[in-house]
């Protein structure tokens, strides 16, 4: 699949969170640099994400806050 989206980050699922209505899943992008993503329950469970599963994450935004 190709994307609009240039700021395309894979990693490694290091952990996988599921609540009542939203996911939390960390993903190592590059040790030891983890981000985290929140996503619905539902779509966490559609993908089967787990431990280990190699994903990318895309982000999609207008906004970049840069501090120094």
């Amino acid at each position: 699949m190709q994307l609009s989206a240039r700021n395309q980050l894979g990693g490694k699922v290091t952990g996988v969170e599921l609540g009542a209505v939203m996911a939390n899943v960390k993903i190592e992008i590059a040790d030891p640099n983890v981000i985290t993503a929140v996503i619905t329950k539902e779509s966490a469970e559609k993908l089967g994400l787990s431990e280990g599963d190699d994903v990318t994450a895309i982000i999609k935004s207008t906004e970049v806050i840069i501090g120094k």
